[in-house]
């Protein structure tokens, strides 16, 4: 569950027969990988090639084995009781604590190119067992884990039609005495449960407190859209999980600032047309207009002349410069747009993708254009990379690479004037 939370794993199902039998093949259960059920999607030269690796950030093909969040996308939540504890809250008002926020969420990081649509189940679903006989917690034993799910799947099957939904959500009463808010997260089985003609991959439990982390649901579902946790989980536990991502995408954290999923993140969605990405090749520079991220349609962007323009969402996003095999440098304009309403500061955001890299390892991290410098401590996850952009006026060397970014710009509709170099020699900041 975002920065301090996780993911370990689509949903439909029926018969509770069917349930039970599936389920008790889950201790075999592990994470989900492979490129089978491959998809073509992007021939660009700057499209890294998907992998084996779980959540690859490799685009050239979409896997089949996760639900597209283009078009709508019907999820089911239901809510679970234990004998062990009487429900203090609704599940209307739990229901409220998640949507339409998430739902909105999507809308518009995805320029209204994806719905997701909540069907709440009204009343509790009581459990068998208590809460405390499942041991809920962040790192779920496999026995624990698929007697909960054997046990919800059992009690939830007869009320619901799962071969409706494209996303399932188990919500377990927050005031129960076995309930840890911290174990929310995807649950990915390897061997489906099947069930109303359908199978059932991912399920996400939510075990949040009411009212919940901001858009933990969102980060959740992203998981179930095949993205990655962009977080870096200490090996003690203790140190800083957002050194990698910081404030500047939802799979970093639930909390971040500009939350609005990174670029290379809406191109493997499919939120992103082949021309709003742009594949820099060649020694020369090239100059190019970038408009920001979250700008959409109706959606207001303060231009050169400081008046709002509404006229961005179609134009470019995204810049991609090819660094290897398995690694490419994007560049996307940053600001308090859209879902970045909260930015720190604007400016172009430079990071670093790998597609062979594993979930919650570094596939994605930004590079800091001010690594000596940081910003709005007590509001940002991460300080150091809050005014990690290239600001209006500056230019920046990314160390390592060569490539040179200067940003030259604002347009009176509130793009932004790029020109990026290929083959800039060594540096750092110059501005």
């Amino acid at each position: 569950m975002g920065r301090q939370g996780g993911e370990y794993g689509r949903p439909r199902l029926r018969s509770a027969a069917a349930v039970l039998t599936t389920l008790s093949a889950l201790a075999a259960t592990s994470l989900v990988t492979g490129i089978s059920d491959a998809e073509p999607f992007s021939a660009d030269p700057c499209a890294l090639t998907r992998t084996d690796t779980h959540h690859s950030e490799g685009l050239d093909t979409w896997n089949a084995a996760y639900p597209r969040p283009t078009g709508r996308l019907d999820a089911v939540m239901v809510f679970l009781s234990f004998p062990d504890s009487h429900p203090l809250t609704t599940p209307d008002d739990i229901a409220a604590d998640h949507f339409p926020a998430t739902s909105d969420f999507f809308h518009r990081a995805s320029y209204g190119r994806f719905t997701l649509r909540p069907h709440v189940l009204r009343g509790w679903i009581p459990m068998p067992r208590p809460s405390t006989a499942y041991a809920i917690r962040r790192d779920w034993s496999l026995r624990d884990r698929s007697a909960y799910l054997r046990d919800a799947l059992a009690a939830v099957d007869p009320k619901v039609d799962f071969s409706r939904y494209d996303v399932v959500y188990f919500v377990a009463d927050p005031d129960a005495p076995g309930v840890d808010s911290d174990a929310t997260k995807v649950v990915n089985l390897e061997t489906p449960l099947r069930a109303d003609g359908t199978d059932i991959r991912r399920v996400v439990t939510v075990f949040e407190d009411h009212p919940p982390d901001r858009l933990v649901l969102a980060h959740e579902t992203g998981h179930v859209f095949d993205l990655p946790d962009l977080y870096n989980r200490p090996v003690d536990g203790k140190s800083d999980w957002d050194t990698h991502v910081g404030d500047w995408d939802l799979m970093g954290s639930q909390f971040a600032l500009a939350p609005d999923l990174f670029g290379w993140h809406k191109w493997k969605l499919g939120w992103l047309a082949p021309r709003q990405v742009r594949c820099v090749q060649g020694a020369g520079p090239v100059r190019l207009t970038l408009e920001p991220l979250g700008a959409g349609p109706g959606v207001p962007v303060t231009g050169a002349a400081g008046a709002p323009s509404f006229g961005l969402g179609r134009g470019t996003k995204l810049a991609v410069v090819r660094t290897g095999p398995d690694s490419v440098l994007a560049f996307e304009a940053r600001g308090p747009v859209g879902d970045d309403a909260g930015a720190c500061r604007s400016g172009v955001l430079v990071y670093r993708v790998r597609g062979t890299t594993r979930s919650a390892e570094g596939p994605i991290e930004v590079v800091d254009a001010h690594p000596h410098t940081e910003a709005c401590w007590g509001e940002s996850v991460y300080p150091p990379l809050a005014d990690a952009p290239v600001a209006l006026g500056e230019s920046f060397t990314v160390p390592g690479e060569g490539v040179r970014v200067q940003v030259l710009g604002r347009t009176d509709s509130g793009a932004w004037t790029v020109q990026i170099s290929i083959g800039a020699g060594e540096g750092t900041e110059d501005a």
